[in-house]
This record gives structure tokens, C-alpha cells and sequence, in this order.
């Protein structure tokens, strides 16, 4: 009997099986990896076109045309002596040396018919120039493929040898192609000619490029022949091909001769290319013999083109289009107009100078553009609309500013409109536009307007005014909808055009206080940012002028309607006067502080709590107000006295205050700074008094500071003060502090190093003076404190000794040695800025040395052989000398290594691998980090020679170690295999490595893989496709996207689909009101064309089964007589069922789900004969979780998922039927 559980479950055949040691019969991965090696193909490369370019080629040199007497463009090479071994049919392509081709290398591996047909062409041509002994070079190439384009007749071959040319001829020099353009004009026309009669466009597209490449490297004078306009206009005349990628081919290639020709560079470049002109003569030929045809795809490919062209037009060709662009937007074609939209969008984007679009002619189109203002149900139309006219007046206010204010506001009127929208896109789009206009367009002209008021009539003042009116007008009802979006704006006016235009604003902001005082009012957000603008451009005396706090302190409501003003005052306020918070705010405070006390005393506590508070928000605004304040020579001196007491008196306020005079001091120039500064000696005496206090016995809000000694305290204030007092009080300061430098408690160690290390790294002339004047004496301490230093003051220590050895010189050099080895120590400390200062001390150290000798090579052996002697010291000393010569073989990795003698380097190589054989991981860590630092900084060659002692100095690490280390290790062996490859390491490294590094070999490679495809990606971009625009592009604007389809439409089917396609380009009319006819001669019938079905969201509603008034209300009525009715429509019921009218018990129990597949005798479900899988949707299986089996798992979920859909949505297309 068979063994329970040797079989897999499911196996219903016999595997198959195969003798020891024998291979398997199938050898499919054999047959893959044939295509690594050079095996001939068994196609049919051998044509009679390759033989006759063969033999073609062989006859003479390589020439652009028949003649041999035209001149070669082959170059002299001296004869060598040379033999090779063997040739295979891609020897050409595999080895060939010019990187034009690196892309068309990759091709053989493909099993397109068109990659191997270039594939050929490239080795037989390369063979060819090699047999004649020429250079590879991009002009021998042209010559040859020149040649060859004539001789060949098939169409593959034809198309491959125009892609390579395409290639090489973007690498040729100019003036080869300028002297070789009559024959290779001559030449691309009869291919093109030809190719044009053939229903395959490969070559043809190709072509197309070389021709664009061709003309775009020819000077002025050539343009002036009527042969180039020939040719350009045949380049022309296939821009509205019917086929695509010829089409492209072919815009692409005017658009880089217009954009990008050679004479567009020179010194004297023309304005415009000679061919411009031409251009636009031909785009608004097209366009008339199109005319409003149903036709329309010429239109909309010359559309396409004028989009990239436009910009480069001279100024009455421009004019010329734009008259032509309006024209076919009166066809009122849905995708005819949005194309022209686009063009327009496109030309004003592109900022264009006056020579190409004047200020008078943007003005012009400007006011066309309004008669084409579509209906503002009409979504993406009118977003496109929007977009158009704000890149039309910001280009227009960089031309001319004085003629874009007196255009906007008619697009104000009109974007506001646009705000009563029901598409919140919409609306959104309109506040976006509004807010960019007034800042691109008005804030940079309002210093040049100046002050602004009511009486304005005439010229940029009035202009503001009606913009500002007109705006003011969505604070009426019928906005209410849109209040948020036109606060947004508001504050934005206010922002920009407060300062000067605040005699005209003053009313708004009245209106702005009493919607805030409305109950309930739902924007109070969007309102406080407003006035916030407000604000911070008039300032608060201004805001507070239209809208009083009205709060006094006395008979006051408590309510306090206009409080909200505080809180925004104080979070927007700047540059404002100080003088005035000196002379309102400071005496209400005082008031309310007053006050505040009064209800205290009198038991009314609430009462008191509410002044309180109000009296201490007003303080919070003194911040806001010290903020670059315009008055504070005049004002400073009033309020200097009434800070100090607040400071002194009040402890609710001390931070306050404190922020406040931080505000003052980092924010004012030189000449402020002085003004507050002749107060320090008043201010002074309170900080330290108020810092030098002890907290109150439980008293909560100084409970950290509790624990802190007074003579801590004393010391950080002397760390703070230190460096900025004379040379004399320094030295006192630093006697004073000499005995702390050895005391037991790590604390005030830690202060007393903190103070002279601000002494000795401070930058002004004193401390420099300081440290000159007592350095023998700081020499001295410094070293008799090096065995009392604590850890904590490490930090501290060697940074006063990083100052300290930077002003040394070669007479201190054995104070620097003493101190050579606490630093080495100190790279294993604690602290990580310790270590970080340990690191940058023995940097400092090696500069000292290199400093003190002109000798550099002297100089860092000596150095390096003072580190070299703690490797003689204890595991620890060992550890931190190892760290220490690795961080600075990398500092000095440029100098030391070119210096320091090669034996030296050796040797201490040598000795770091004698450390991986310790047991100890703290020096194998070090060491390893050692190493890999030399793999980064040495020379290949260099380390070449020192390969085999690292790898066997790895290959003796212990188990127990290398398991620890083996992330670094297989970091150091991917470094090694990738320096040196992978078999050299192999060989190195004993077997238990073996399987890391084949690990090792598989990741690079498959790295590798990725990255190559990420470059064939790349490459197969055409390399003059421009890149495209998100955020500025129109076309995202006038994407289509249905998203007022409802639930009910499902997903189309393919005819559907079809349908969809062929209805994307009509458009609707809505009818006149009533029973009148529509008048086409309106000026507003554009607004009547729409692009979107008007009837489309009325069949869209989901049926709830109510009727709904108007404004959306539930219309639920409760008459018997309509339930009546309703019921007599129904069918009568013709199933009987028992039980009568009376009052009975159930007659069955609930019923639970999936009692059906109950098992009767164990657990669980089982599946029954003709019933579905007990289980729902999908089956809870832990094979599933596998990853190679996600796909398949995620195609079933999504299959399932569909048919649920498709099934809930005939249900309620039957409840719907049910319900009428």
C-alpha cells in the first residue's frame, strides 16, 4: 500500500521522468537562449535588393550620386597592417563604432521583419566604408546610405535605409549638408515622390524627417530659391495626410524648420524664418477649401499645426490666421471650436514679442472673443473660454498695461457671471481666473496708480473702481451660493489694491461685519481671511475706522458682536504702526485689565473670566504689530516703560512680550536695532532678575524648571553673554570658570565648557584676540583637565579644541600630539555629537600638519604614524584608531593618497585585514568600513594588486561573524564583482561565499535589464518631440469627461462606443423661450450652440419614487383616494395565499442564510448536485495568497464583480418599471 500523503492531491497523470544525470527532452529555454549568440536567421535575408546594393557599393567609392566626379565624403586613413579572424552577417552591426547606431544594435534581437531589414542595411553599409578603408564617421555614413537609397527599389528596403539616414543625418555637419543640398533634395523628393503612391507610409515618415533636417541646416540665401520653397512646400502639402504617422512626421518637421532652423541662431538672425509666411498662407488656404464641409478633419490637422506655429508668425500673417480661426468657430462644430481655443490658448501662452502680436491686435481678439462666450451650462467650452482670456490679458498687461485694465472689467462682468453657474468646475475656474488677473494684471500697476477714490472717473482709477464694483456685487443674495468664491476674490483685492484703494473699500467692509453678525453664517472662514487682507494692506487703523470693535470696557455687551476682529487683527497684522497699538489697543487692555479685577472682587466671576480673556487676546496682537512696524523710531520710546512692566509685573504676559522683542530685533535694520538697543540697559536687569528667580512651591507652570540649580541657571546665562563682551572680561570670565573645568559634577563641567567654547569659536575680533592672548594658558588647562573630563562635557571639550588648533602653528605641534589619543577615543563615545566633533578634530589636526610644513608628503606620514600606534593598544584603542585612519584616508583621499608613499598604504592594508580574523565584531566592523572605503576611493589599478589579500582576509571571517556582517559583506562583494567581475571573485572567495555572490550576479543583471529597457523607452521618443505641458496645457482643460452620466447608463458595448465616437463632434441648440424661433442673426447665437446635451442630465435623475417641487423639496402626500388610484392600475394578484385578513402566527421561522449547503453529518459546507458553490464570489482558499496566481485571482474578482453590477442595475431598471 501506498504511503498516506507521498501524492500530491490533484495529480491525474504520471509526471514525467528522466534518468540521473541525463538532460530533459524539452529544451525550450535552450532554444531562448539561442538568441544570445550571432546564429544566422532563417529568413530571407539574402534579397536581390541586398545583393544589388552589394554590388553596387563594391563598384566605387561612396558618393551622393552616380557620378564619381562629384567629390567623396570619404576621409584619408593611413594603411595598416591588419587581419581579422572571422565575420559573421552582423559583424557590421555588432562592432560598429559609431554611436549614432547604439539604438539600431538592439534591433537584431527582434523579430520584427523591419528591425532586421535595418539591421542589414547598417552591416552591409559599415562593411562597405570598412573595405574601403574609411572611419565610420557620420559623413561617410550619408555618403553611403545616400547612395544606397537610390539604388534600392523594395519598399522595406527603402524605409530602412531611410530611418538610418534619418539617424545619421541629425549628426552630420552643416556644411556638408549645405553643399550636398541640391543632390539630397533631388534625391528625398524622387523617394518621397514615389512613396507617397504607396499605400505603406514606413519610409515615407522617414523621409519626411530627412528632409526637415535637411532644410532646417541651410542659411537665409537658400531659402531665397524657388527649388527649397519647392521642397518645403512638398513637406507642406503632407501635413494633412490622411494617415497619422505621416501627418506627425510632417508637422513635426515644419515646426522644427520654423522654430529651430540653423539661421534663426546666427548674429544677424531675421525675426522670423522665411518660410513663415508661406506657412500661414497655406494653413488659411486648407482651412477655405474646407469651408463648414462635414469634412472637417483638414481643419482640425491645419488647426494642429497653426497650435505649434503661431507664435512664430510675423504680425500680419498672425492677424491673417486669427481672422481665419474666428471665422471657422462660427461653423459651430464643437471640436473645430475647441481646436481654436486651443490655438489661441497656445499663442497667448507662448508670450509672443510686439513683432508678432502687437498690443492692438490682442486687444482685437479679445474683444472677438466675447461674441463666442458659450452658455453657461456648457462645461468644458466654458472652462476653455476662461482659460483663453486669462492668458489673453496677462499677455496683453505685459505688453500694455494701461490698454488690460481698461479690458477687464467687461471679463470681470463676465466671469462673475460666471460664479451663478451650477457646475461647481465652473465656478471654481472663474474665482481662479479673477484672483490670477488681479494679481498678474493689477497689483504690478498700483504703485503707478497711487491712491485711488471714490470720484475716479476717468483713466487706470476708474478702471480699478469698476472692477472693484463689480466684484462688490457678489456680496448680493443672488450669490449667495457662491459667497466663499467671492470672499476668495475680495481678499485677494484687498490684498493687492488695499494700500492705495482703501477709500473705496470701506463700504464692502461694512457689509463684510454684518454678514459675520448674521446668525448662522455659514462662511465665517472664508470671511475672516478676507478682512484679513484687508488688514494686512491697510492696516488696522483703516479696518477699525470702517468697522469699530465697539468695546469700551464699561457697558459693554457682553456678547461682544465685534470680537472676531481680535483674533484676525492679531494673525494678519504687519507693517503697520506701532504708534497705534501704543495709543488704542495698550489703553484698552488696561481698561479690560481694570475692569476685569472690579467684577473679581465685586463675586461676578464669569463676568470677569470674559474681560480677562479679551484683555489678554489683545495683548497676543502686539507680536503682529512689532513685525517690521513703519513707526518704531517715533514709537518705541512710548511703549519701551509700559513692556518692562508687563515683563516684570505680569507672568501671564511674559511670553508675549519676550516674542514680541525677538520680533523687533530680527526683524529691523541697523538703524531700529540701534533705537531698541539703547533700552537694553532697562530690559536687561528684569530678564536676568525674572531668569534667576525660584519657582514658587507648587507651582505647576515651572515644574521643570524646579529641578535646576541656581548656578546653572547663572551659567547659561553667562554661555549666552560670553562672547560678546571685551577681551578683559573674557579673561576674567575664563579664571572664573577654571576650577568648574575640574569638578565632579558633570553638569556645571558641561556650562563651564559651554562658556569657552563660545569664547574661543565666537566671531568677532575679540574672542580671536582672547584666544591669541591665553593660549599657553588654555594649552595648559585643556591638558591637565583631560582626566577629570566627563562624558557629557566631550562635546563641548573638543570643540573648544577644533577652535583652539585651527590658530596653532608648528611650534604647538607637540600639544597637538598629547592630544592625539583622547581624540582617537572619543570616536567611540556615546554622544553622538561627541563623535561627530572627535571626526572633525582629526581633520582639523591633519590640515594643522599639512599647514605647518610645506612638505605635504612629510607631513601626513608623520601624521598617519602617530595614528598608526594605538593599533598596539587595547581592543577599544584598536576599534577607534581603525575608525580614525578610515574617516581620514577619506577626507584626504585626493591629496593623501597621491602623497603618502604606496608602501605605506600597503602596509596599512595589510594590517586592517589581519583584523578580520578577530572574533571581536566591533573590529571587524571597523575594518570592513574600512575597506569598503578604500574600494571607494582607490584607483582600479592600484587595487588591483591588493585583491587577493582582502578576499582571503574576508574568506577568514568566522561563521558566527560573517553571519552578523552579512549585509556589509554582500555590500563590499557587489562593489568587488562589479570592479572586477564576477568569476575573479569567485575564484577568491571560499564556497560558503559562493551562493551570495551568484545572488549578487542575478540582482546586477536583472538591474541591469530594467535599466536598459528604462533606456529603450527613452529612445524610442522621437529626439524632437517637444515635451508637453501639464498644468499649462488647454488640452487637459477641454478633456472629455462625461461625469454627469448616471448609474443607469452601465458600460457601452462596442456599437455603442462606435455610436459615441461618431456623436462626439455634434452640438445642440437650445431653442428659443417659449414659442419664438431661434434668430440666428443674434450676436449671442454662439451661447445656443451647445456641446453638451441639454436633455442629458434630465434622463440622468435617478427616480426615488417622490415627486419634488422646484428647490428640491419631497412632495409626500398621504390622500387615500391617489392610493386608490394607484392600486387600481396594479395587476390584480393571481397567486393565493393562505392565512385571510385576520391576525395570525408566523408561518414559518427566519430563515438562515446558506442553510441549504449545511452539511448534515460534519462541519462546514458542501456543494450540492445542480446548485451554485457554497461560498460567495470567491473561495477562501491559502493558495490564493500565492503571488504567481494574483493575476488570475484579480481577472475572476473583476469578472464576478461585473456581473453583480450588471445585475443590480436591471434591478432597478425593473424597480423603475414597477413604480410607473
Amino acid at each position: 500500500m501506498v504511503k498516506s500523503g507521498k501524492l500530491r492531491s490533484g495529480t491525474g497523470s504520471k509526471l514525467k521522468r528522466w534518468k540521473k544525470g541525463q538532460p530533459p527532452g524539452g529544451g525550450r529555454f535552450r532554444q531562448a537562449a539561442k538568441s544570445r549568440f550571432f546564429i544566422r536567421p532563417t529568413g530571407n535575408d539574402l534579397t536581390v535588393d541586398a545583393v544589388k546594393l552589394h554590388n553596387e557599393l563594391q563598384t566605387g567609392s561612396l558618393e551622393i550620386g552616380a557620378s564619381a566626379g562629384k567629390g567623396t565624403f570619404m576621409e584619408e586613413e593611413p594603411e595598416e597592417a591588419s587581419e581579422r579572424t572571422s565575420c559573421t552577417f552582423l559583424s557590421g552591426l555588432s562592432d560598429c563604432s559609431n554611436l549614432t547606431f547604439r539604438k539600431v544594435q538592439r534591433f537584431w534581437e527582434s523579430n520584427s521583419a523591419a528591425h532586421k531589414e535595418i539591421c542589414a542595411v547598417l552591416a552591409a553599409v559599415t562593411e562597405v566604408i570598412r573595405g574601403q578603408g574609411g572611419k565610420e564617421t557620420e559623413t561617410e555614413y550619408f555618403a553611403a546610405l545616400m547612395t544606397t537609397l537610390e539604388v534600392v527599389d523594395s519598399t522595406e528596403s527603402q524605409a530602412a535605409v531611410a530611418y538610418l539616414l534619418n539617424l545619421v543625418m541629425k549628426r552630420v555637419p552643416a556644411p556638408v549638408l549645405r553643399s550636398k543640398f541640391s543632390d539630397t533634395t533631388k534625391a528625398l523628393m524622387e523617394v518621397m515622390s514615389k512613396q507617397a503612391r504607396c499605400e505603406t507610409a514606413s519610409a515615407l515618415r522617414w523621409i519626411l524627417s530627412c528632409l526637415a533636417t535637411l532644410l532646417r541646416k541651410q542659411d537665409a540665401s537658400v531659402w531665397t530659391y524657388p527649388s527649397t520653397l519647392q521642397a518645403y512646400h512638398g513637406l507642406l502639402s503632407f501635413t494633412v495626410h490622411s494617415k497619422p504617422k505621416v501627418r506627425k512626421a510632417a508637422q513635426q518637421g515644419v515646426c522644427s524648420i520654423l522654430r529651430g532652423s540653423d539661421l534663426l541662431f546666427t548674429d544677424n538672425a531675421p525675426s522670423h524664418h522665411p518660410a513663415a509666411v508661406t506657412t500661414a498662407k497655406f494653413c488659411i488656404k486648407e482651412m477655405e477649401q474646407a469651408g463648414g464641409s462635414k469634412e472637417d478633419t483638414t481643419t482640425l490637422h491645419v488647426l494642429g499645426l497653426l497650435k505649434e506655429l503661431m507664435g512664430v508668425f510675423p504680425l500680419g500673417a498672425v492677424k491673417s490666421c486669427c481672422e481665419m480661426l474666428l471665422r471657422v468657430m462660427t461653423l459651430s462644430h464643437v471640436l473645430v471650436t475647441a481646436s481654436a481655443m486651443q490655438t489661441f490658448h497656445r499663442l497667448f501662452n507662448g508670450k509672443p514679442n510686439a513683432s508678432a502680436l502687437s498690443p492692438e491686435l490682442n486687444a482685437q481678439i479679445i474683444t472677438a472673443l466675447y461674441d463666442y462666450l458659450p452658455s453657461e451650462n456648457d462645461l468644458q467650452p466654458l472652462l476653455a473660454w476662461l482659460a483663453v482670456m486669462e492668458k489673453a490679458h496677462i499677455h496683453l498687461a505685459s505688453l500694455q498695461s494701461s490698454l488690460s485694465l481698461g479690458h477687464l472689467p467687461r471679463l470681470f462682468s463676465a466671469a462673475m457671471s460666471c460664479l451663478l453657474s451650477p457646475h461647481t468646475q465652473v465656478v471654481s475656474a472663474a474665482t481662479s481666473t479673477l484672483k490670477t488677473l488681479l494679481t498678474e494684471c493689477v497689483a504690478p500697476r498700483m504703485e503707478e496708480i497711487g491712491m485711488i477714490s471714490a470720484t475716479a472717473s476717468a483713466g487706470n482709477p476708474s478702471y480699478v473702481c469698476k472692477i472693484f464694483r463689480i466684484i462688490e456685487e457678489g456680496l448680493s443674495y443672488r450669490f449667495h451660493a457662491s459667497w466663499p468664491f467671492v470672499l476668495q476674490i475680495m481678499g485677494c483685492f484687498y490684498r493687492i489694491a488695499g494700500k492705495q484703494a482703501h477709500p473705496i473699500m470701506t463700504k464692502s467692509l461694512q457689509s463684510l461685519a454684518d454678514l459675520r453678525s448674521t446668525p448662522q453664517f455659514p462662511f465665517s472662514g472664508e470671511l475672516d481671511l478676507a478682512v484679513g487682507g484687508a488688514v494686512e494692506s491697510m492696516g488696522p487703523e483703516v479696518v477699525l475706522g470702517a468697522v469699530p470693535l465697539n468695546i469700551t470696557g464699561y457697558e459693554d455687551d457682553l456678547e461682544f458682536p465685534r470680537s472676531w476682529l481680535v483674533p484676525v487683527i492679531r494673525d494678519h497684522v504687519k507693517s503697520a504702526r506701532l504708534g497705534f497699538f501704543t495709543s488704542y489697543f495698550l489703553p484698552l487692555a488696561t481698561t479690560l485689565k481694570q475692569r476685569a479685577d472690579e467684577l473679581e472682587q465685586a463675586g461676578q466671576k464669569l463676568e470677569a473670566k470674559v474681560y480677562q480673556t479679551l484683555q489678554f487676546q489683545i495683548w497676543t496682537m502686539l507680536p503682529g504689530f512689532c513685525m517690521c512696524p513703519v513707526d518704531l523710531l517715533t514709537s518705541f520710546k512710548g511703549i519701551a516703560r509700559s513692556l518692562g512692566m508687563a515683563i516684570n509685573e505680569r507672568p501671564d504676559l511674559r511670553l508675549t512680550v519676550c516674542q514680541a522683542l525677538r520680533t523687533l530685533i530680527n526683524k529691523s535694520c541697523s538703524t531700529e536695532k540701534a533705537e531698541v538697543g539703547r533700552f537694553s540697559k532697562n530690559f536687561l536687569p528684569i530678564l536676568f532678575n525674572i531668569y534667576s528667580q525660584q519657582p514658587a512651591a507648587g507651582d505647576s507652570e515651572y515644574s521643570l524648571l524646579s529641578v535646576l540649580t541656581l548656578r546653572l541657571s547663572m551659567m547659561d546665562l553667562v554661555v549666552a553673554m560670553a562672547p560678546f563682551v571685551d577681551v578683559v572680561t573674557m579673561t576674567k570670565t575664563f579664571e572664573l570658570i577654571r576650577p568648574y573645568l575640574e569638578t565632579k559634577e558633570p553638569g556645571m563641567q558641561k556650562k563651564a565648557y559651554r562658556v569657552l567654547e563660545e569664547m574661543c569659536g565666537g566671531e568677532r575680533e575679540e574672542c580671536r584676540s582672547f584666544v591669541l592672548a591665553n593660549l599657553e594658558t588654555l594649552k595648559a588647562v585643556l591638558l591637565e583637565t583631560l582626566k577629570n573630563a566627563s562624558s557629557p562635557a566631550k562635546r563641548p571639550r573638543l570643540k573648544c579644541l577644533i577652535h583652539i588648533v585651527k590658530r596653532l602653528n608648528e611650534q604647538h605641534q607637540d600639544f597637538i600630539t598629547a592630544l592625539l589619543p583622547e581624540v582617537i577615543i572619543c570616536t567611540k563615545e556615546v554622544s553622538v555629537g561627541a563623535r561627530k566633533n572627535a571626526y572633525n578634530l582629526l581633520v582639523e589636526i591633519g590640515n594643522a600638519f599639512i599647514r605647518f610644513c610645506g612638505n605635504t608628503n612629510c607631513k601626513a606620514l608623520q601624521y598617519l604614524v602617530l595614528v598608526y600606534a594605538g593599533l598596539t593598544g587595547s581592543v577599544t584603542m584598536i576599534t577607534c584608531t581603525v575608525l580614525a585612519l578610515t574617516r581620514l584616508v577619506f577626507e584626504y583621499k585626493g591629496r593623501t593618497l597621491n602623497s603618502i608613499e604606496v608602501t605605506v598604504m600597503e602596509q596599512l592594508l595589510h594590517n586592517v585585514c589581519l583584523l578580520l580574523s578577530s572574533r571581536t565584531r566591533e573590529l571587524v566592523k571597523a575594518a570592513l568600513g574600512f575597506i569598503k572605503v578604500i574600494l571607494f576611493i582607490m584607483d582600479p589599478k592600484t587595487l588591483a594588486s591588493h585583491v587577493t589579500i582582502m578576499m582571503e582576509a574576508i574568506g577568514k571571517i568566522s561563521d558566527d561573524v560573517r553571519r552578523h556582517f552579512r549585509t556589509k559583506l554582500k555590500n563590499i562583494f557587489t562593489k568587488f564583482i562589479r570592479k572586477f567581475g564576477f568569476e575573479l571573485v569567485k575564484s577568491m572567495l571560499p564556497a560558503e561565499h559562493h551562493k551570495v555572490l551568484v545572488n549578487i550576479r542575478k540582482a546586477e543583471a536583472r538591474t541591469k535589464r530594467r535599466k536598459q529597457a528604462a533606456e529603450q523607452r527613452d529612445d524610442s521618443e522621437n529626439d524632437e518631440e517637444a515635451p508637453k505641458l501639464k498644468s499649462e496645457s488647454i488640452e487637459d482643460i477641454l478633456a472629455e469627461s462625461d461625469s454627469d452620466l448616471s448609474e443607469d447608463e452601465g458600460k457601452t458595448s462596442s456599437a455603442q462606443k462606435k455610436t459615441s465616437k461618431l456623436q462626439k463632434g455634434r452640438a445642440w441648440l437650445k431653442e428659443g423661450e417659449e414659442d419664438d424661433p431661434l434668430n440666428f442673426l443674434d450676436p449671442k447665437v454662439s451661447q445656443r450652440v451647445l456641446a453638451t446635451n441639454p436633455a442629458m442630465k434630465k434622463s440622468a435623475k435617478v427616480e426615488h419614487g417622490f415627486k419634488v417641487t422646484s428647490d428640491g423639496r419631497l412632495i409626500i402626500r398621504e390622500d387615500d383616494g391617489e392610493d386608490v388610484k394607484d392600486k387600481g392600475k396594479k395587476k390584480k394578484n393571481l397567486v393565493l395565499f393562505s392565512g385571510g385578513s385576520g391576525i395570525h402566527r408566523p408561518l414559518g421561522g427566519r430563515q438562515d442564510i446558506g442553510v441549504d449547503y449545511k452539511s448534515k453529518k460534519g462541519k462546514g459546507d458542501v456543494k450540492k448536485k445542480g446548485k451554485l458553490d457554497p461560498y460567495a464570489y470567491i473561495p477562501l482558499k491559502k493558495a490564493q495568497l500565492n503571488r504567481r496566481k494574483r493575476a488570475k485571482l484579480q481577472g475572476q474578482f473583476k469578472g464576478m464583480v461585473r456581473g453583480a453590477q450588471k445585475g443590480a442595475l436591471s434591478g432597478k431598471k425593473m424597480q423603475k418599471k414597477k413604480r410607473k
